[in-house]
């Protein structure tokens, strides 16, 4: 089973300024959902599933990822009322027989994966975002995933989404897009 997975889109129906504007269109970054599906869609070819770890920060990214799998995901710190009433703040799903656990994370994201661990007992791997850095590794046994962001390096070296593979084992990949 192949899963898409982003987070912290950061998709606003506005920019906050102009400056803002010029710098994500000349780093050729999505300011809008519709962007955002067009660069990850050749990434995403084929995924039985998106899993969106929160910090959407509009209803239209849902829609827009929609087309191209069906799409589970959570709300995140950022989300507004018009996303955050529709999604929780974490869920465990089901998918390639595993059990999923989908968090956004919140506060210093020095120890982030430590903390969220605690949040899940009985699964199998746990995707999160917030730090908008990625991350794959176990902990406390557990596989833990951060895709990083798509939109917003903040402190990542590159901004990103990730692939997850289910079969007998969890694999996951980290795709740059700078």
């Amino acid at each position: 089973m192949k899963i898409g997975v982003i987070s912290d889109t950061h998709i606003s129906n506005r920019m906050t300024n102009v400056k803002q504007l010029a710098s994500r269109l000349i780093n050729r970054v999505a300011t809008t959902a519709d962007e955002l599906v067009e660069i990850v869609r050749p990434h995403f070819a084929g995924a039985d599933l998106i899993i969106h770890a929160g910090d959407w920060v509009n209803w239209a990214v849902v829609e827009a990822l929609e087309e191209l799998a069906p799409v589970e995901g959570v709300a995140g710190n950022m989300d507004p009322y018009e996303v955050s009433s529709r999604l929780p703040a974490r869920k465990v799903i089901s998918a390639g027989g595993k059990k999923i656990g989908i968090i956004h994370g919140s506060g210093n994201p020095h120890g982030m994966e430590v903390r969220l661990r605690r949040e899940f007992e009985a699964v199998d791997l746990i995707v999160f975002g917030h730090s908008h850095h990625s991350f794959f590794a176990p902990v406390n046994a557990i596989p833990m995933f951060n895709p990083g962001s798509p939109t917003d390096q903040r402190w990542a070296p590159v901004r990103s989404i990730g692939i997850i593979h289910l079969d007998q084992e969890i694999r996951a990949e980290v795709i740059p897009l700078d």
